[in-house]
């Protein structure tokens, strides 16, 4: 059957806005291209969709029923929960770009609420489980220094491993006690860094001054390789693989549990959760406020295993 000139106009305006909020994410929000893809994404599902069953709809002609119609039709596939949240996000910052633009006067996703979903704790390591993991590095191997100067500075500063791959040299302010780092969407923050990582980078750095074959367009990283090139991610969760084996602990830690953990011995600590998310680098509170909740869990263990009310054999 031949395709309508309606579903060709309404086709090419569905990429004609699509093309817009790609300009408006890059141009007005920063956001990086990993993450304008995915929304992209999102909102070519709800296109397919308006085209499969037929719909004849721009974007401006979906209203709030073929929304919800779109979700459950998205149910159909098996997708969970996350899944069917993230591909709705997508679809309300398209509309409300729409709204911004003038283009649309009603936002038919306002309403439209995300599948409820249960909240994962990250693993995280306690205070002594670090110290066994950094005190299984073998000094006396080559790469031992650089080693523990790279754990030292994940746990001290609660960084991504992209960020400390990523360091440079030109952002370290030791001497004041701080490092500057390029976090995600190329954000800059502060971060204070503490004196035992600020003297196991300087054995480092040490060595790294000594280095000879320094790759070109390499000369202002931190950590290098033998090759005299930045790491690679997967040379770095190897490495913390290897320790927590020989630590001969068995939770499942890669770089970002440090990060995980740097913030819940903050917060365990009593830190202000407003420093907190300003250290870690986070847009929303609402995310910093994960460590609360791993702080609740600590203090619920800690009264279950202690109050003699809990205990098997309660005295009497």
């Amino acid at each position: 059957m031949a395709k309508s000139f309606s579903y060709f106009y309404n086709m090419n305006n569905w990429q004609i806005h699509l093309k817009g909020f790609k300009a408006y994410m890059q141009l007005e929000r920063g956001m990086s291209k990993n993450s304008m893809d995915a929304y992209l994404r999102d909102v070519d599902k709800l296109r397919q969709y308006v085209d499969i069953k037929s719909l004849d709809k721009t974007p401006t002609e979906v209203d709030t029923v073929t929304l919800e119609n779109f979700l459950v039709w998205l149910g159909g596939f098996n997708l969970n929960a996350r899944s069917q949240a993230r591909i709705l996000s997508g679809i309300k910052s398209f509309y409300k770009y729409l709204l911004l633009e003038d283009i649309m006067e009603d936002n038919p996703a306002a309403l439209i609420e995300a599948p409820r979903l249960s909240q994962k704790i990250p693993e995280v390591l306690n205070y002594e489980e670090v110290e066994a993991i950094i005190a299984a590095i073998d000094l006396s191997k080559p790469q031992g220094t650089r080693n523990r100067a790279m754990l030292e500075v994940l746990y001290a500063c609660g960084l991504r491993i992209s960020e400390l791959l990523n360091l440079k040299l030109s952002n370290l302010f030791l001497d004041v006690g701080f490092i500057k780092v390029i976090g995600k969407n190329d954000k800059e923050r502060i971060v204070p860094i503490g004196k035992e990582a600020i003297k196991h980078l300087g054995f480092y750095l040490e060595e790294r001054r000594a280095q000879r074959n320094v790759g070109k367009n390499f000369e202002d990283y931190v950590f290098l390789n033998r090759r005299g090139k930045n790491l690679s991610r997967i040379t770095a969760f190897v490495l913390v693989k290897d320790l927590v084996k020989a630590a001969g602990i068995e939770k499942n830690v890669s770089p970002h549990t440090f990060r995980h953990s740097f913030a819940t011995h903050l917060v365990e600590g009593g830190a202000d959760l407003r420093a907190v998310q300003d250290m870690l680098g986070h847009e929303s509170i609402t995310t910093t406020e994960i460590y609360t909740h791993l702080d609740r869990e600590y203090l619920k263990d800690t009264i279950l295993s202690f109050h003699p009310r809990n205990k098997k054999s309660a005295p009497k």
